[in-house]
């Protein structure tokens, strides 16, 4: 119900900016913006720019950015204007800029005071690029989309850690390796769920084996051992079976694909019924069956732990601005049209 009216909503805005009268394009709004700055002085176009991040007006923060590193390219607040300018390429949605930014500042300040925040805010964008405008308030599985940039969000926080364990932004980034080994873990349960779908029993138990041997201690793993329970079975190599299922009984007795007595539920190889029609119409793509599927994020998953994290802000440390750290939460234009209903 809520997911509807989520989208009667964003087709209301959709269509009422339709006809909102726009005095200049955006093109020409760039330009004027960009006109603007290169008559100013250092401190007047930090002092616009100082005024465009406080606005979060971050299309002419953009502009003015890159108008200042240009102009000032070895001003006293010109690595300042790279940090900010990965911030808000990232607070503007635009992840991919935001890591090329940091993959800038890393690269031309490896030694710099506040080059942790770089990799932080690089890590930050590639954990939420696959996110679209109302992930948080519709029911999709991230775990289902492409891992490439979750990974290389593991990867960047990894290195984060491990070169400056010290940061403000470690146990952050900790917390979030968490999360993302989990999702790492259980798009390799969809992708064996998949397996058994097609028939392929023996790639489903590598990827179960794959979970095992690398994301121990994840919510995945109890999937995993049933994963590779049911497919040796269909691969009549009953001992790798046998020691799989009686690993999860031991561990994880509460598993579904156990009965009362802790006895593991096998699935039959023909159960799947590849003659349907619309499985002929699809030329098999699509199965309307019920192979084996192993989901148990119900029982066996966490929630993040969130007691004990640090309060940080993403925007870079500014002394010369002289603005707090903490700002004031401002309600978004979404949760003012709708009145809240989805806040």
């Amino acid at each position: 119900m809520r997911f509807s009216a989520l989208l009667i909503a964003s087709s209301l805005l959709l269509s009422a900016c339709s006809w909102m009268p726009f005095v200049d394009s955006k093109e020409e709004q760039i330009k004027q913006t960009q006109e603007e700055a290169q008559d100013l002085s250092e401190k007047r176009l930090r002092d616009k720019i100082r005024s465009n991040l406080d606005a979060r007006n971050w299309s002419d923060a953009v502009v003015n950015l890159n108008a200042f590193e240009a102009q000032f390219p070895f001003g006293n607040y010109a690595d300042q204007a790279q940090l900010e300018l990965i911030y808000v390429y990232h607070e503007s949605a635009d992840y991919e800029a935001a890591m090329a930014s940091a993959d800038r500042f890393i690269r031309l300040h490896p030694r710099h005071p506040n080059v942790d925040y770089a990799y932080y805010m690089k890590g930050l964008s590639a954990a939420v690029q696959n996110k679209g405008l109302f992930s948080h308030r519709s029911p999709i599985d991230e775990t289902k989309r492409d891992p490439g940039s979750a990974r290389t969000a593991f990867a960047t926080f990894s290195e984060l850690i491990t070169q400056y364990p010290d940061s403000v932004y470690a146990g952050d980034a900790r917390q979030r390796m968490l999360e993302l080994r989990n999702r790492l873990a259980r798009h390799e349960i969809h992708v064996a769920n998949y397996y058994f779908k097609r028939g392929a029993y023996l790639a489903a138990a590598n990827r179960g084996r794959y979970v095992i041997e690398n994301f121990q201690q994840t919510p995945a793993v109890p999937d995993a051992l049933a994963v590779m329970a049911q497919a040796y079975y269909l691969l009549d190599l009953h001992d790798l079976s046998a020691q799989s299922a009686q690993t999860l009984a031991l561990n994880y007795p509460q598993h579904p694909a156990l009965n009362e007595q802790g006895e593991f539920h096998y699935h039959a190889a023909n159960t799947l019924d590849v003659g349907s029609w619309l499985s002929r119409l699809t030329f098999g793509y699509y199965v309307p069956e019920d192979p084996a599927y192993f989901d148990s994020r119900v029982i066996f998953n966490n929630p993040l732990a969130v007691n004990g994290k640090e309060n940080l802000s993403l925007t870079p440390n500014r002394e010369d601005t002289g603005q707090s750290d903490e700002e004031e939460k401002e309600e978004s234009l979404f949760d003012k049209v709708t009145f809240g209903i989805f806040n």
